[in-house]
């Protein structure tokens, strides 16, 4: 078989493998046999198993898919606008998910074996991958895809879709242009990175944002964006590069705006105390329930970069002005509320200006 002996080619080589490699091995070894149609969908089938996601690239192209799911052999799932929907793609058995999961894991650079049966990567086009293996779960193997979105949405087109309502459009753009200070809250796949990257969009063009990511996610419109990405550590234990170290590099690189692409951790105090010191319009994403929910999240991920319940509370009044939470629904994603920090007898709290 053609692959198979491609494979073999590719084994024997001291380079990695890219797509442009397969497809030259493909076509010496189907030589002139064969007419350009039938060497394409060759090519197209050996990128696939080779350096691709294999059974499940041709899910990951399809359009509007978001995220695929292998929960086992003949469990694949893609979740789309319209929800999670159960694909007809089956693998051959556990073995074959195993197999596709510790190659993903190759390509990413990182290590998935029964020493470590969990990885959380990112592949070389970009999407995210996590990985588990057992008996971390008990039957098969599990993978999730995150797939990197194809195209940026302008934030004309996301008030024209529908998902940000007409009635806060407006309070957005000021929050832009007053240069306030926002976090964009939501739960996972609610568009928060993309109604972040929208906004980002209409930030002056003279203003320079420096963008701190585990992954490169944000993509906004603008002629001066500096793009600083968190690396995990090696197989040794060495090497890693975490967001907080990146949001105190991005503190010397003269930024206009400082942007997180997810706050999840103890870099919120950094972040927080930058928009305390002089760099208004800061702004990042983190995972809410609720606008209401946001103090009790944000004095949580603060304990772990050492600030008391206090001192955080404090900050994030001074700090921060307002919350835009964005909610998935039957019929798609939406902006539903607007909130703004207020400062408390003891702790800060946040007050909806505006619902949906």
């Amino acid at each position: 078989m053609i692959v198979d002996r491609v494979r073999t080619r590719l084994a024997n080589l001291d380079e990695p493998a890219g797509r442009a490699r397969v497809a030259e091995l493909v076509r010496l070894e189907a030589g002139a046999l064969i007419d350009d149609a039938d060497l394409f969908a060759l090519i197209r089938s050996a990128e696939d198993e080779l350096v691709g996601a294999g059974p499940l690239e041709p899910l990951l192209r399809q359009p509007g898919v978001t995220d695929v799911l292998v929960n086992g052999p003949d469990q694949v799932w893609v979740d789309t606008p319209a929800g999670l929907e159960r694909s007809e793609v089956c693998f051959a058995d556990a073995a074959a998910v195993r197999r596709l999961a510790q190659r993903l894991a190759a390509m990413a650079g990182r290590r998935l074996d029964d020493a470590t049966p969990w990885v959380d990567a990112t592949l070389p086009d970009g999407s995210r991958l996590h990985a588990v293996l057992p008996p971390i779960t008990p039957d098969c193997p599990c993978i999730c895809l995150r797939v990197l979105g194809r195209r940026r949405f302008s934030f004309a087109e996301l008030v024209d879709g529908g998902t940000i309502p007409r009635p806060a459009a407006a309070m957005l753009e000021a929050l832009i242009a007053e240069r306030r200070s926002f976090l964009v809250t939501g739960g996972t796949g609610s568009g928060k990175t993309t109604l972040l990257a929208a906004l980002l969009s209409l930030v002056p063009d003279h203003e320079r944002l420096v963008l701190v990511e585990d992954a490169p996610e944000l993509s906004p419109t603008h002629p001066h964006v500096v793009h600083l990405l968190a690396r995990p550590a090696n197989v040794e234990g060495a090497g890693a590069v975490t967001l907080r170290d990146l949001v105190r590099q991005a503190l010397r690189m003269r930024p206009d705006r400082v942007v997180v692409g997810e706050v999840r951790g103890a870099e919120v105090a950094d972040l927080l105390c930058a928009l305390n010191t002089g760099h208004d319009g800061g702004c990042g994403t983190v995972h809410a329930n609720s606008p209401a929910e946001v103090p009790a999240r944000l004095e949580a991920l603060a304990a772990m970069g050492g600030l008391d319940r206090g001192a955080v509370h404090s900050q994030m009044a001074a700090g921060l002005d307002a919350v835009v939470h964005v909610t998935r629904t039957s019929t798609g994603r939406m902006v539903t509320q607007i909130a703004e920090f207020v400062r408390g007898d003891s702790a800060s709290r946040v007050r909806p200006v505006w619902t949906w």
